[in-house]
């Protein structure tokens, strides 16, 4: 007993030191389990994910397994920095690291790449080479714009152009359409497409956002695909601004919407019935939108405050984000004679007698906004 206590004191002691303190695979704190076969400490949904791979990697709770004095001394030698410079030595700069709150198929192909296939230690480059080669060809599943049905089509992004086009058939010799990379962003979205592996393409086309939905039953290919968009967009940004570096460049190659998910919302007469709408808050456009569906081109999508980039709005505005990232209460003023309203990290709008139009919104029940 005198041992199973020691062990575990050390254990503690080093989850505590710079590096171990976060989870090696998505940075969430105070990590409780960890790899005994890879010597990293883990968060408790990164574990569930080593867990599927008992051939490279065996996990334990650091608080209530046993530990054998052996193992204990290889965490001592090993650690999630030593770790990290062997199986991150060589993660290119589009490369996208998973955090805490995104999806599983990223945190789950992100621990796949660099323990069970070992794309980044520098042992194999043929990974890379893919990402970065110059004509990128994937088969993924199509919401189709009409019926609603996902239909397979042919993908193809090239770094000689800057171009991302698709398919309808596989022997098709023009294509559906071309989208250029400039304005290009892709970002994961399971729970707005109904599918674990849901992807949203979004791209501007005369002067509005036209939006693909798309995703791949195999978790590596469609992470896979995400991240030679990311690889075509840097060579993209690197060729429009060659006196930039790389890390001036990575926050651009896409963007992530501060908080989205269902809400309800009232008709123009308040005397409608609330429906379920899609709602957006983007910190980067300074915009609130709202969708009559989650799976419709722009021209069907409402705008439902557009603030303006003077100084007082992108305070204000910086105001409201940071309460509702934080899940403070209280309410913040808008325009239009708006207000906004935070309720228990849900971001909660009641528009009265708005000069444009009169509607009201709550949250939906199925779920609110998310970050």
């Amino acid at each position: 007993m005198a041992t199973l206590g020691r062990n575990h004191k050390i254990l503690l002691d080093l989850v505590q030191q710079p590096g171990n303190n976060l989870c090696a695979d998505c940075a969430a704190p105070e990590p409780d389990w960890a790899s005994y076969t890879l010597g990293v400490f883990v968060c408790l949904n990164c574990s569930g994910m080593h867990r599927n791979l008992p051939t490279v990697s065996k996990v334990k709770s650091i608080r209530l397994d046993y530990w054998e004095d052996s193992l204990i001394k290889f965490m001592q030698e090993r650690g999630n920095s030593a770790a990290k410079a062997i199986f991150e030595k060589c993660v290119p700069a589009f490369f996208y690291k998973p955090q805490q709150k995104d999806c599983i198929v990223l945190k789950d192909q992100w621990i796949r790449a660099k323990y069970e296939r070992r794309e980044f230690t520098g042992e194999n480059n043929y990974f890379l080479q893919a990402y970065n080669s110059d004509l990128f060809e994937s088969t993924l599943w199509k919401k189709g714009k009409d019926n609603r049905q996902f239909l397979k089509r042919i993908f193809l992004l090239s770094q000689k152009d800057f171009t991302l086009r698709y398919f309808i058939k596989e022997d098709s010799k023009v294509p559906k359409a071309v989208i250029s990379m400039k304005d290009l962003n892709a970002h994961f979205q399971p729970e707005k497409i109904g599918h674990n592996h849901g992807l949203q393409i979004s791209y501007l086309e005369d002067e509005r956002t036209r939006n693909i939905f798309v995703y791949h039953e195999d978790g590596q290919a469609i992470v896979s695909f995400f991240n030679a968009i990311r690889a075509t967009r840097l060579a993209y940004l690197l060729k429009k601004h060659p006196t930039l570096q790389n890390n001036e460049l990575i926050p651009q190659i896409s963007t992530h919407c501060l908080k989205e998910g269902y809400m309800e919302k009232t008709g123009p007469t308040q005397r409608e019935p609330f429906k379920k709408r899609w709602f957006t808050l983007c910190s980067m456009n300074r915009k609130l939108l709202y969708f009559k569906s989650s799976l419709v081109m722009n021209r069907e999508n409402k705008m439902l405050q557009s603030w303006a980039l003077s100084s007082l709005a992108q305070k204000t505005m910086a105001t409201l984000c940071q309460r509702a990232a934080a899940g403070a209460q209280g309410e913040a003023g808008g325009t239009a004679g708006s207000h906004w309203r935070l309720r228990g990290g849900s971001l909660c709008s009641c528009v009265n007698r708005c000069r444009s139009r009169e509607s009201g919104w709550r949250p939906s029940e199925e779920s609110s906004l998310n970050p």
